[in-house]
């Protein structure tokens, strides 16, 4: 057990498109983990900062566009945030003054194009890495850019250990967006640069994501720290589109949650939580990952190279 840190997923959502709200609420809850429950690390949902706009078509029709879905887009644009940016150097702070390690997921802005992306935010060393999502799903391609692999990052970090203070914990932590988890090959890369703590900022609340998450912890005989967000119509702006119209309510679910974690053999060690907002932490004993490769090491002993082998253009 001495090899073991805590961690948590958060589950919140953006405050209406609005990035200083948002800031707070990250701050508050990120002080909340820190104090609460002595997280070491966290993770945060798909585009947390900058939003994920459920529901909107942005007025997209094949062969046409309209005046109003381009505003939309100037709307949805603004609230994106560039990296570096005074947005980034305040994670970084309340990373800094909480001593914890922050996995995120923002909406990127960059020139004309926005990214989803999920960012890493070291206490010490500030922003890390960043990771821009492969593909975007279905018509989240109308408003964001695809990723490249010159962004595919398993970030090596070291950690007090969580039960035996003296003893240095080393482990390795990746991030994969929403349905970037069942791309077969992506998962497969990130397991042949032995990802341990594989984090999943996303939006998918269906009741089948547990199926997904708990076979990728087996899979890849790593822990599963899922982060979705929790929205009602309340969290988004007074004429955001909703799924009826005719049928408003501020209570009315947007995106339902479901935030969990996993063990490498695919136990369920938290959640899935339906709250609203909601912290799960878990103690991450890392040698779980090795007792689980003890009979299954999906890019080692429990592959076969001479039949397959994977080729990953990294470059940007």
């Amino acid at each position: 057990m001495a090899n073991t840190i805590r961690a948590s997923v958060i589950q919140s959502c953006t405050a209406r498109f609005n990035l200083s709200e948002t800031l707070d609420k990250f701050e508050k809850l990120t002080r909340l983990a820190k104090e609460r429950d002595g997280s070491q690390l966290v993770v945060f949902p798909e585009g947390f900062i900058g939003g994920y706009p459920k529901w909107s078509t942005f007025s997209c029709f094949v062969g046409e566009r309209s005046p109003e879905g381009r505003d939309e887009f100037v709307k949805y644009y603004n609230a994106a945030i560039e990296i570096p940016s005074p947005a980034i150097d305040r994670i970084a702070e309340v990373s800094k003054a909480t001593g914890i390690f922050v996995v995120m997921g923002v909406i990127e802005r960059d020139v004309g194009t926005l990214y989803c992306t999920a960012i890493f935010v070291d206490p010490i060393e500030g922003l890390v890495a960043k990771h821009r999502k492969l593909l975007p799903t279905a018509c989240e391609r109308f408003i964001w850019g695809q990723g490249d692999g010159s962004t595919l990052p398993v970030v090596a970090k070291k950690f007090q250990s969580s039960v035996e203070p003296t003893r240095t914990v080393e482990t390795k932590i990746s991030a994969t967006i929403c349905w970037e988890n069942f791309m077969p090959l992506l998962r497969t890369y990130y397991y042949s640069l032995g990802t341990q703590i594989y984090c999943v900022p996303t939006v998918d609340s269906r009741e089948t994501w547990e199926s997904s998450m708990r076979h990728i912890a087996l899979e890849g005989r790593c822990f599963v720290l899922s982060a979705c967000q929790f929205a009602t119509e309340k969290d988004y702006p007074p004429d955001h589109p909703v799924a009826d119209a005719s049928n408003r309510n501020p209570e009315n679910i947007m995106i339902n949650g479901g935030s969990l974690i996993v063990s490498p053999l695919g136990k369920v060690l938290a959640g899935p939580t339906r709250k609203p907002e909601d912290i799960l932490t878990v103690d991450l004993d890392l040698d779980d990952v090795i007792r689980g490769k003890f009979d299954l090491d999906a890019v080692g002993h429990y592959s076969r190279p001479d039949v397959f082998q994977l080729k990953a253009n990294i470059s940007p």
